[in-house]
């Protein structure tokens, strides 16, 4: 079945590259007819560069040559029939028709390498992207975890936003966070922090201990790297998670960043009451404040960015993203994940102005014949499909 699939979708382009080759042949044909039985005086041969012209928005450079000597022998068959090709005006006609040809396979051929070279380039970013961004597991101990994760710039996957997850001795920590700046100039911040975290939170360590440690190392790199024109301004908001495997309960630590949304069955949703600290990277070594609330089984925790909440529509308005996901309390973390998807692009116009990213992370019953450990993981997140990156 995958193979018919897969061979279904190289036959489509190529059958589609051949519907459209009909264009420039009938072109070619119709121009030629109506010269012929037009009188002497109209010439419409010129206007045969169109089908060569046409031809590489959806061709390669053979093609285009094809079509481009398909119309220089339109104009020599114009030419026998009106007076003969050794006529002066025809000849002129004929070198400007092949020369104009030349010139659009010659574009043809540089525009076909731009687009490998750009191939390979895309390929080998994504290559680094994925290795930043690991995906997030299906399932982490009796959480469901869905993730979607909307980059500002066209062709980036990821930016300045970051979440990842790990287990931790009878729970799993989760951390989601925004560093200051988007797109692909955010990766290096990002990318600081994650590895700090996949470091750091597999220890036995308090949460609030934990995102002391991050703090750290973002100030450390800010001290390192950053210009004076840029003192105070590398810094990035963060949500801390963790939540045992058998205590109803979620504890966080919030560093500037907003609070999750709290989902339970019946379209109820509350927004946890936070103690936050300044962002990481302010201070280097603020006091954190750890918060507990209850998060029952089939209660639905969601992490997002304030590139979700702060998304306008034509008329200025924020995205309601407690407002609409009422409407989906019920449903799967996955399926929550592609509605808010469709619903957040469809409210800014089918493009956002900074990075967005959302993790759904519900309960599920804890089974105590068996305990499961899994491995750190990052995330990817949905695009442009499964994350995108249009």
């Amino acid at each position: 079945m995958r193979l018919r699939q897969r061979g279904a979708g190289v036959q489509q382009p190529w059958q589609s590259a051949h519907a459209l080759l009909l264009l420039p042949v009938v072109l070619i044909l119709v121009i030629t007819v109506v010269d012929i039985r037009s009188p002497e005086s109209i010439h419409l041969g010129p206007a045969l560069v169109i089908a060569p012209a046409l031809t590489p928005s959806f061709a390669g450079p053979r093609t285009t040559a094809f079509v481009g000597a398909l119309a220089v022998a339109a104009q020599t068959l114009i030419a026998f029939v009106h007076g003969g090709i050794a006529t002066t005006n025809h000849i002129v006609q004929l070198v400007t028709l092949a020369v104009l040809s030349v010139m659009v396979v010659v574009y043809s051929v540089v525009r076909e390498r731009r687009q490998a070279q750009l191939a390979q380039v895309r390929t080998v970013a994504e290559a680094a992207q994925h290795v930043l961004m690991w995906p997030l597991p299906e399932q982490i101990g009796p959480l469901w975890i869905a993730s979607l994760y909307l980059a500002a710039e066209d062709e980036a996957q990821i930016g300045g936003d970051l979440y990842a997850a790990t287990r931790c001795d009878g729970a799993v920590r989760v951390l989601i966070g925004d560093v200051r700046g988007k797109g692909l100039p955010a990766i290096g911040e990002a990318a600081l922090l994650l590895g700090a975290f996949r470091e750091s939170a597999h220890r036995h360590i308090p949460l609030e201990d934990l995102a002391t440690t991050l703090d750290q190392s973002i100030s450390r790199y800010a001290a390192e790297l950053e210009t004076p024109e840029e003192a105070g301004e590398r810094f990035a908001t963060a949500l801390l998670v963790e939540i045992p495997d058998r205590d109803p309960v979620t504890r966080m630590t919030s560093c500037g960043h907003p609070p999750p949304l709290l989902l339970s069955p019946g379209h109820a949703v509350s927004v946890p009451s936070l103690h936050p600290s300044p962002p990481l990277g302010v201070h280097g070594g603020s006091d954190h404040t750890l918060d507990v609330f209850s998060f029952e089984p089939g209660d639905t925790l969601l992490l997002y960015t304030d590139g979700v909440i702060e998304a306008r529509d034509a008329r200025g308005r924020f995205y309601p993203l407690a407002e609409r996901v009422a409407r989906w309390t019920d449903d799967s973390p996955q399926a929550l994940m592609h509605h808010v998807r469709r619903d957040l692009l469809t409210h800014a116009g089918g493009r956002l102005d900074d990075d967005a990213a959302l993790i759904a992370v519900h309960r599920t019953a804890v089974d105590r014949r068996r305990h499961h450990h899994g491995r750190a993981a990052g995330a990817e997140g949905l695009r442009h499909g499964s994350g995108a990156r249009t």
